[in-house]
């Protein structure tokens, strides 16, 4: 697992969103674009997370920052987590891992004595020319938005 490092052009991606169109991050050129990775909807870490970034939306969008929520996940998940926890970002369906992996983000992962490849909990703020200003490791689901936002304002 080689992780995508500040200084990197983003990979570009074309994913299906919580209402099954497509989205590819081209769309949003001119922007800041914050891809964070979650392993799995509607799990307490990963909702947590969303719930603060939902939380901030406003603060996001005054620094022009657009979020893209990238799991794992079947498209038919992403509704029902968008709903339950009225988030307010577009959530993207990465089910052959394809997007993780261009990312460095997909590897070995241990829980409970068990090994098995998933999703390593990073965010890329991508720029407004497409290459990566800042990786986010280092966080709390809890305090993820409050650890973005602190680097946004500095």
């Amino acid at each position: 697992m080689k992780t995508l490092q500040a200084g990197d052009n983003a990979p570009q991606f074309t994913l299906q969103d919580q209402h099954d169109n497509a989205v590819s991050l081209s769309d949003f050129a001119g922007k800041k674009v914050l891809v964070y990775f979650y392993p799995k909807a509607m799990t307490p870490g990963c909702t947590v997370q969303a719930q603060g970034l939902r939380d901030v939306k406003a603060e996001l969008d005054k620094a022009n920052v657009v979020v893209l929520g990238i799991s794992p996940d079947p498209v038919k998940r992403l509704p029902k987590f968008v709903e339950k926890e009225d988030l307010n970002f577009t959530l993207l369906s990465d089910e052959d891992h394809a997007v993780a992996d261009a990312f460095g983000v997909w590897g070995p992962k241990k829980f409970m004595g068990k090994e098995y490849d998933g999703i390593h909990r990073l965010s890329f703020l991508i720029n407004e020319d497409g290459n990566i200003e800042h990786v986010f490791n280092k966080f709390k689901t809890k305090e993820h938005h409050q650890v973005v936002l602190n680097y946004l304002n500095k």
